[in-house]
């Protein structure tokens, strides 16, 4: 059943529902990239735990003007740094995209549980998940501007 599911569209809908319910902003999508990497010009990250019966991480990878255009939507002022108001805002937004990816699943009978977001701040990292996992990269652009929603993942 989760061979028919496409959660590459599911990522998409639930970011482009955060996004136009949130921040009023609508996104645009590129076609998902399926087990290979793809250059991530990244200075902020949130990730968020999957557990349950998928196991993994949904990664929300943003430069840092995006980073910052995000959370000054968010909260209705200008952010000039990347300090822990655009960690908590990143962290929130992979938290919706998640719980949006969360309810998807529901409907093929598949329970996801969530972590707590975690936020990362740098330039120079990689990402790698358990020996057989799927990894999924979903390119979208926000006025113009392109970030990364990354999940990896082992169906239980």
């Amino acid at each position: 059943m989760e061979d028919e599911f496409d959660i590459a569209s599911e990522i998409v809908k639930g970011a482009q529902d955060v996004f136009s319910t949130m921040l009023m902003i609508e996104l645009e999508s590129e076609d998902a990239l399926f087990n290979k990497g793809c250059e991530i010009q990244s200075n902020l990250t949130s990730m968020i735990g999957l557990g349950g019966g998928i196991r993994g991480v949904l990664a929300i990878h943003c430069p840092a003007t995006v980073a910052k255009a995000i959370t000054s939507g968010f909260l209705g002022m200008e952010v000039l740094e990347l300090d822990d108001d655009v960690k908590d805002a990143i962290g929130e937004i992979a938290n919706m995209v998640a719980g949006n990816l969360k309810v998807a699943y529901a409907t093929i009978a598949i329970n996801i549980e969530l972590a707590i977001p975690t936020s990362i701040v740098g330039e120079s990292f990689n990402m790698s998940g358990a020996a057989k996992s799927q990894r999924i990269i979903v390119p979208l652009k926000m006025n113009g501007e392109q970030f990364w929603i990354e999940l990896m993942y082992v169906v239980n």
